[in-house]
């Protein structure tokens, strides 16, 4: 094992992306941010999409940044979210990957159930239904576009095609893509056939640790690297990142990785494909090591953040801490929405979204801010609690701990709602779990950590802030 080892990691999340240098040994596990940047939807004529060009000037002025305060990087690791896409035609990207919460997605939903019934999907992908899954995306692609593509690239493949000229798909995240087998984890050729797609757009595939390449020359010369810095592969869904640098070190550790999406689930060695699973809506993820992440999607501090974005539109500013202090002022005693529901998936007026659902299922509708932010964290809290609690049930692995990691770890009201909810205590921490997880699974590649996720989870646990909170009365 080596002393230790300085790498970045390129963390793009769905509202921001940031790029940090983490310095990894057996006792050391230290990160810093060195750049952060806006993230989010861009309206094109054709709908709602991201702006990957930004991105990856951003993420390379990061790492200039990073060059020069930290010296040399052995490697450098992407993840993002999941599911979403750039095509390409031999090296030319043909347009800006869509965004999974663009309207189009419904249209390839029908496509692709009238050729594979859902219970058949699930038996072969073990994916949860999400209208957006990366099936169903391509479903609803412009024909003449996809006829044009020889190549897919999701996300984080594709910022690391942009550094290194490398074609290939991170297992993790073409886990969610739909295509993948659950079961041999390989591209399902037989499924892309009966739904039209030609194997040869999906690029081969590679695990957390392997070697992507080294950056290309006019990336070397954008970032201050040396041409011979390494691109490695990590969890790059962002989820299967975050799970590697949750500290479950004791039986039963249940995960809530909560940001814009509160994924909540617990780790298997192998895929749950009943009946019960796929009727509670639950998901088969592909983890670092083999392992399975399954879990249900909750919509998460969206919810929060599209309140207060609605709420700011008339130029006020939101200071969230007294917002969130008002909230708990308020008393647990406020209506309950279902905080799964898909009315809540696009962006728009969510306290008006609130209000109407609530006023649909017979209860009264917020009639303060404070109110509003009370509703979604006792809503988010109870719908966690009873992920957490299906998840142990239909896993058979009996959940004796939540662990929330992220942005969520912050909100203290949050996490006391959620050991209240569940009755079970919730260990908070740490906030920078995918960046962590990142630089985790690149530093074992150098041969700066223990070989195990166990071990990689026990320096998590010594080295990071962690705080508790027992489960009090609902």
């Amino acid at each position: 094992m080596t002393a230790s080892v300085t790498v970045a990691a390129i963390d793009l999340g769905a509202t921001s992306g940031r790029v940090m240098v983490g310095h990894v040994g057996p006792e050391e596990l230290r990160i810093r941010q060195m750049a952060r940047f806006p993230n989010g939807p861009v309206a094109l004529p054709d709908g709602l999409h991201w702006d990957a060009q930004a991105l990856l000037r951003a993420a390379q002025s990061g790492l200039r940044d990073a060059a020069a305060w930290a010296g040399p990087i052995a490697s450098i690791g992407v993840d993002s979210w999941a599911v979403d896409y750039a095509l390409l035609r031999g090296s030319r990207v043909l347009g800006e990957p869509f965004h999974y919460r663009d309207s189009r997605t419904a249209a390839g939903v029908e496509a692709v159930h009238a050729e594979v019934p859902f219970a058949e999907l699930y038996a072969r992908n073990g994916l949860q239904f999400l209208p957006f899954n990366t099936v169903y995306q391509l479903a609803a692609e412009d024909p003449e576009v996809l006829a044009l593509a020889d190549r897919l690239l999701l996300v984080p493949d594709l910022i690391a095609y942009y550094l290194t000229g490398a074609t290939v798909a991170e297992r993790t995240n073409a886990s969610t893509t739909g295509l993948l087998s659950v079961t041999t984890r390989e591209w399902d050729t037989d499924l892309l056939s009966r739904i039209g797609l030609q194997r040869a757009l999906l690029p081969d595939l590679v695990n957390p640790g392997e070697r992507i390449g080294s950056l290309l020359a006019p990336v070397a010369e954008a970032t201050g690297l040396p041409t011979h810095t390494q691109v490695t592969a990590v969890g790059s869904h962002d989820t299967a990142s975050a799970v590697v640098a949750t500290p479950m070190r004791e039986t039963g550790g249940a995960f809530i990785s909560c940001g814009t999406w509160g994924l909540v689930g617990v780790e298997t060695e192998a895929p749950v494909l009943t009946d019960a699973a796929r009727e509670a809506n639950f998901t088969n993820e592909g983890g670092v090591d083999g392992r399975t992440r399954f879990l249900h999607n909750v919509m998460g501090l969206w919810l929060l953040s599209e309140s207060i974005r609605t709420w700011e539109r008339d130029g006020e500013t939101i200071a969230l801490d007294r917002l969130l202090a008002e909230a708990a002022a308020v008393g647990a005693d406020v209506p309950v929405f279902d905080a799964t529901d898909e009315a809540f998936l696009a962006p728009g007026d969510m306290p008006a979204r609130i209000a109407t659902w609530l006023t649909a299922h017979g209860e009264r509708a917020p009639q303060s801010r404070a109110e509003v932010v009370r509703s979604i964290v006792e809503s988010l809290a109870k719908a966690f609690a009873q992920a957490v609690a299906t998840a142990s049930a239909l896993s058979g692995q009996e959940a004796t701990t939540i662990h929330i990691t992220g942005g969520g770890s912050l909100n203290t009201l949050l996490c006391q709602r959620t050991a209240d909810w569940a009755g079970l205590p919730v260990v908070a921490g740490p906030v920078e779990a995918t960046a962590l997880g990142n630089v985790l699974v690149q530093a074992r590649a150098q041969g700066a950590t223990g070989a195990t996720l166990e071990s990689m989870r026990d320096l998590v646990a010594r080295t990071q802030t962690l705080r508790t909170y027992e489960p009090g009365r609902v």
